[in-house]
């Protein structure tokens, strides 16, 4: 009998090691690297196009430019210290500096999914977040466009970037993070996204000031098919942002990605309404921003709710942008130019306080069966007004530190004959 067992040891051990070693699936591998390239679509040219559209036409190259210059300026920060103080251990609020520079990654090193034995290439995670970070970055440029000093937008985004999106990234998804240890739900970035850029373009439309002309002359998107291009490729890009952020090709970026469909869908129809009802007339504008709206309501709760959920979350955040880019926008007496905070803000607000109530597995989602509704808006509301309070106070100071360095308004007659010109020496269209 012993002889025995001295003869099965070795292969019993050998199982045990197989069994405990980390699974690197390829379907993951190749997923997670075509949502990296999604995300990216997203940015450019989807968010430059989609912010293009909607300027007048001595505007739209720069308005191209601070898009592709911010994601590209944040990217590169990304990897120099942005994913080390976002995502490796530290304090409850920031991360450390362990991997400065990505010291310590090799093409060997592997990070985490949402299953204990199943991992990813480090590079990989490396780089879709990236596309996050460079893609919040880029939402900002919407709330200051036709008015902004380029040199001005590039220092603004850098310091917003390591002191608001940072800390923000960290409390909701990193290691020991504040609203992560409290129960937060935030499965894409409702509030890591939407709601840091939107309230940081709301600050900024408020300290830069209106575009000259603002409430006297038209200020008519001087292209709504490059608009609606644009929110096409949102949309595309979106399953991306979401169904990719489940980390694996399985059932649950199955469930992130019919969520993501459907509250797009029904957010358009439910902005179109909106409009009709309230102008006689739906325009393809409001469809564009509707699809942005619910991109951007079910984007905290794709992985979490069920498709009835995803429905009724994109049509409210749908109906309660048209009141943010409206109502609201007259209210705040702000010139959000590409109406940032009204939708993005606004959308990012809803869908946070919405994942709260359908996740409960009574209204579809995946909640555990003692899951309280109102818990979880308590939690989900803490959420929001930390990101709010956070990147409000930072963009503020951001913003004035700029200010004292370079100003942050081009002079009055380079605003008159426009940007593309007068900070790019170059025009989109020949007269």
């Amino acid at each position: 009998m012993l002889i025995c067992l001295l003869l099965l040891a070795p292969g019993a051990h050998a199982e045990a090691v197989a069994a405990a070693a980390p699974i690197v699936d390829k379907g993951d591998v190749a997923w997670m690297l075509t949502s990296t390239l999604l995300v990216l679509l997203m940015t450019v040219p989807g968010l430059a196009l989609f912010y293009g559209g909607l300027v007048r036409s001595k505007n739209v190259l720069s308005v191209l430019m601070q898009v592709m210059t911010v994601f590209s300026l944040i990217v590169v920060l990304w990897v120099v210290y942005g994913y080390s103080l976002a995502f490796d251990s530290g304090n409850a609020v920031i991360g450390d500096f362990s991997k400065l520079f990505l010291h310590g990654v090799t093409k060997d090193s592997l990070a985490d999914t949402f299953t204990a034995t199943v991992k990813l290439p480090e590079y990989v995670f490396i780089a879709f977040q990236s596309t996050f970070a460079g893609i919040t970055g880029a939402l900002i440029v919407g709330s200051f466009a036709e008015r902004m000093r380029f040199r001005a937008v590039l220092l603004f985004s850098a310091l917003w970037f390591t002191f608001a999106y940072l800390p923000i990234a960290h409390m909701v998804w990193g290691p020991g993070g504040y609203l992560l240890t409290l129960g937060a739900l935030d499965f894409a970035g409702g509030t890591v996204v939407h709601i840091n850029a939107g309230i940081a373009g709301l600050v900024g439309a408020y300290l830069i000031g209106p575009r000259v002309g603002f409430g006297r002359e038209p200020m008519k998107p001087h292209n709504v098919t490059f608009t609606m291009v644009g929110a096409a490729l949102l949309w595309v890009g979106w399953f991306g942002f979401n169904a990719g952020s489940n980390l694996e090709a399985n059932s649950g970026a199955a469930l992130a990605f019919i969520n993501t469909l459907l509250a797009t869908a029904a957010a358009v129809l439910a902005w179109l309404l909106v409009e009709g009802v309230s102008k006689g007339k739906s325009s393809m504008l409001g469809g564009a921003s509707g699809a942005v709206a619910g991109l951007v309501g079910i984007t905290p709760a794709c992985g979490t709710v069920g498709p009835m959920g995803a429905l009724a979350i994109g049509a409210l955040a749908s109906v309660c942008c048209v009141w943010g880019v409206t109502g609201l926008k007259k209210i705040l007496r702000a010139d959000d130019a590409l109406d940032v905070f009204g939708v993005h803000g606004i959308g990012g607000i809803v869908g946070a306080l919405l994942t709260g109530v359908f996740t409960a597995a009574s209204l579809g989602g995946t909640g555990a069966a003692d899951f309280s509704i109102l818990h979880q808006l308590g939690v989900q509301a803490l959420g929001v007004g930390i990101t709010l309070v956070w990147s409000g106070a930072v963009s503020v100071l951001a913003y004035l530190v700029v200010k004292a360095i370079f100003g942050l308004r081009v002079p009055y007659e380079a605003e008159r004959e426009g940007l593309d010109i007068t900070s790019h020496g170059e025009s989109a269209y020949e007269a």
